[in-house]
């Protein structure tokens, strides 16, 4: 079974409002449910995805969305290690932020690719940006 690395932008165009890109990301969780692919995500796309749906949305429907979406992935840790390559990447390109912890996260996790229509993971050596119109092939 193919595994994907997501970034949190996957999920918030799925779950959010019309995005051109909405589409293809939806069509990346019905395969997961259907069990064509597995998804894989950092813990800190759960929390950056419901701290995101928390401004459009209550909090009681941001909290069950992050549920959602951390059963739906096999998440990641935040952990040293990974807080260090965040750092060493935040240091050395132009990524930042949380697309760093992310992009840690898949190179320490042992992925060569990150599923995102955020062209800023192109930056990152080791690691190819998928767009999500591109992934499912």
């Amino acid at each position: 079974m193919t595994s994907l690395f997501l970034d949190t932008a996957v999920w918030v165009y799925a779950i959010g409002d019309e995005y051109p890109q909405r589409g293809a990301c939806r069509e990346l969780i019905a395969a997961a449910q259907h069990g064509d692919v597995e998804l894989h995500a950092s813990v800190e796309l759960v929390q950056e995805l419901v701290f995101h749906r928390m401004r459009r949305t209550d909090r009681v429907d941001a909290v069950a969305e992050g549920r959602a979406v951390a059963r739906a992935c096999t998440l990641h840790p935040f952990d040293a290690e990974v807080l260090a390559k965040a750092l060493d990447l935040t240091a050395t390109t132009s990524i930042g932020g949380r697309d760093a912890v992310h992009a840690a996260t898949a190179l320490l996790a042992g992925f060569d690719a990150v599923v995102s229509p955020d062209r800023d993971f192109g930056v990152v050596a080791g690691l190819r940006r998928v767009d999500p119109a591109d992934a499912l092939g």
